[in-house]
């Protein structure tokens, strides 16, 4: 699978633009704020009918204008795939595949797969337990659709759930039934999500580790400790022992909403005690097993971004990183730097074809 065209009209700071890929790798270079990372951001949009940075839509459109539209053509499995984004203010998103317009956006999530790593990639480790949980469900919702449906079940049942506790304290009674039904809600969702999970992280551990391994060049463990109320007692047990805390909070107080994921670096928690360079190894190992894993399940490459990233690598490391991912391994790959000479002298050294393009002002010219 490659993106072969993007075209955008009043998306972000473009008014216009219209651009060829190679399948291979593609680089945006430019000054700070000039475009380049909503680019990569339009073409995320295209995967996951949103955009990374702004959650927003109306917001996305380019302010002097009422509209914006995305369009994008792809080569999937020997055919021509067109997909369209495009929304007028004041209205609903439109999201087409091949002019047909979805009717459930989640239809769409995991047809087109994306690795993204970028800047805001650090709350993964710095954030709090919903990032983590996040990063999950994103890598798993990519190639497992009932696990997409059963978490937005899950979802609208926890938000239920918990405005009957609110109900509850406000009118100050208690009705057993009608907890009863949200929490036998939560579990057949739950159930679902949790076996999945644990699924998904017998495999990817020791994928992530191989990459961590191979960027650090180190003889470093590092692991990912999965912990869960499940993993202790069934999810009906979970809340019903937690019912009389739940009542006192307003809130649920246990279930696969406060999963929560250990990352460590030799036994210590990399958040707390790694440093800048572990840190970031870390990351990148992360999204590069996700690469990994989505791949082997979905039987092709997924897309790969990286956004401002080489500014927090050193030079070594930025060619090794990129001579992997640039190989018969990986597939396409979009690159975004402020620095378009480090750019041609990292990519003059690997045999790979390359298409460098150049952002000014949310202009894009291709630098020969």
């Amino acid at each position: 699978m490659y993106l072969k065209n993007l075209s955008l009209i009043n998306f972000k700071n473009y008014q216009e633009a219209d651009l060829d890929f190679t399948p291979k790798v593609n680089c945006f270079t430019g000054d700070n704020a000039s475009g380049k990372t909503n680019l990569l951001d339009a073409i995320y949009y295209l995967s996951f009918c949103k955009s990374f940075s702004n959650p927003v839509d109306s917001q996305n459109i380019n302010h002097e204008f009422d509209f914006f539209s995305i369009k994008g053509e792809y080569q999937l499995n020997g055919s021509t795939d067109e997909l369209h984004c495009g929304m007028k203010r004041n209205q609903n998103k439109v999201f087409r595949r091949n002019k047909k317009v979805y009717e459930r956006l989640s239809d769409h999530i995991g047809l087109y797969p994306l690795v993204l790593i970028h800047p805001g990639d650090v709350n993964l480790l710095l954030g709090g337990s919903e990032e983590r949980r996040k990063f999950v469900d994103g890598v798993i919702s990519q190639y497992d659709k009932d696990y997409l449906h059963f978490l937005l079940q899950y979802k609208r049942a926890l938000l239920q759930r918990n405005t009957l506790l609110k109900t509850f304290a406000e009118k100050r009674h208690f009705d057993e039934a009608s907890l009863e039904i949200w929490d036998e809600q939560l579990v057949a969702n739950g159930n679902h999500i949790f076996e999945q999970r644990k699924n998904f992280f017998k495999e990817f551990l020791p994928v992530f580790s191989e990459y961590y391994s191979f960027l650090t060049q180190a003889s470093e463990i590092v692991s990912i400790e999965y912990k869960s109320d499940l993993l202790i007692d069934s999810f009906e047990n979970c809340l019903f022992n937690a019912r009389k805390n739940d009542l006192i909070a307003q809130y649920t107080t246990k279930g696969l909403h406060k999963d929560e994921l250990d990352f460590m670096v030799n036994n210590y928690p990399v958040k707390k005690f790694g440093s800048q360079g572990q840190q970031k190894s870390f990351i990148i190992a992360l999204k590069l097993a996700q690469f990994a894993f989505t791949k082997k399940v979905k039987g092709f490459n997924p897309l790969m971004l990286f956004d401002d990233i080489f500014d927090k690598l050193d030079e070594s490391r930025v060619t090794q990183l990129m001579k992997l991912v640039s190989d018969n391994t990986f597939g396409q790959i979009f690159v975004t730097d402020t620095d378009a000479s480090r750019i041609k002298k990292i990519f003059s050294k690997l045999k790979t074809e390359t298409k460098i393009f150049e952002v000014k002002s949310a202009e894009v010219s291709q630098k020969s």
